[in-house]
């Protein structure tokens, strides 16, 4: 991988984990979700029309379906993350989230799609899940814990934490798919993905509105910073997907767990930071030996 391919997905790791913290500090739900979707949609829409004028009224049925099922599955994907960021540690929820994604896409191609796994992959396998019961505790939970409130969080973070990452594989599928047989733009599938995205938290937003008003004029920054810069990781990793393999620059996006980490870890005090490092390298290593075997 050229060295500035390397930069560029080093540069995405740090912003996507920094807007993940942005989220975690929100505390938001469904809500804060559907005003970050409408300030994405507002400060993207110069590039959204410039990249979509002569595109867009070519879609057919197919491109619409995917960019819909691509809005909804995001739609499960954020809200499902944000309720684990309220209910536990960003150093448990985004580590999982991000690792098991990968992982699960790769079991249901063994499981259901016949394909194979060499020995590195298995090693990939083994280095997730070892990842995660470090994460989780560690020898720790053989010992067990007299602070019951605090084993609770974490096992909380393991739940939303897996959940968000089987969201990430379906969302994953359906996005390449629609990139690589229909060779759709990634940026329009996620802008009008964006819009449907909307569209469906709109009832949730709009139930108590002046409760939804309240939570605007406090989560604001957050959703702000969200939308401006969740995207530009995104479009980063396409520059360098331009310059190395995608097989290649997929994998190597899981740095950003190791900046959540640090970073998480440092920014909101979150316990048993070295611990929960030292098993977001593994479930970094393991995603890229899945990647290669």
């Amino acid at each position: 991988m050229p060295l500035s391919a390397f930069a560029l997905i080093l540069l995405a790791g740090v912003i996507h984990a920094s807007w993940n913290i942005a989220a975690k500090k929100a505390n938001g739900d469904a809500r804060f979700a559907f005003q970050t979707g409408v300030f994405m949609m507002v400060v993207w829409a110069p590039l959204g029309i410039a990249l979509g004028w002569n595109v867009v009224p070519h879609w057919g049925a197919e491109q619409w379906s995917l960019v819909v099922a691509s809005g909804v599955l995001h739609v499960f994907y954020y809200v499902i993350l944000l309720r684990g960021y309220r209910k536990a540690d960003l150093t448990v929820v985004y580590p999982l989230a991000r690792g098991s994604g990968p992982l699960l896409s790769s079991l249901v191609a063994l499981v259901f799609l016949g394909e194979h796994i060499s020995v590195t992959g298995v090693a990939g396998i083994a280095g997730v899940v070892l990842g995660v019961f470090l994460i989780a505790g560690g020898p720790r939970l053989w010992r067990g814990t007299h602070d019951a409130a605090r084993r609770q969080r974490v096992h909380k973070g393991i739940r939303y934490g897996v959940a968000t990452g089987a969201f990430i594989a379906a969302y994953t599928v359906t996005d390449s798919y629609a990139v690589k047989f229909l060779a759709m733009s990634p940026i329009l599938v996620d802008y009008f993905g964006n819009i449907v995205r909307v569209v469906l938290l709109a009832p949730a937003a709009l139930r108590d509105r002046p409760a939804t008003l309240r939570l605007w004029r406090e989560q604001w920054k957050y959703a702000l910073i969200v939308a401006v810069i969740s995207p530009i990781s995104y479009v980063l990793v396409l520059y360098a997907v331009q310059q190395a393999p995608i097989s290649h620059v997929a994998p190597a996006r899981e740095v950003s767990m190791l900046f959540a980490a640090l970073i998480g870890g440092h920014l909101l005090r979150e316990g048993d930071r070295v611990l929960r490092l030292v098993g977001a390298l593994f479930i970094a290593a393991g995603v890229v030996a899945l990647a290669l075997g």
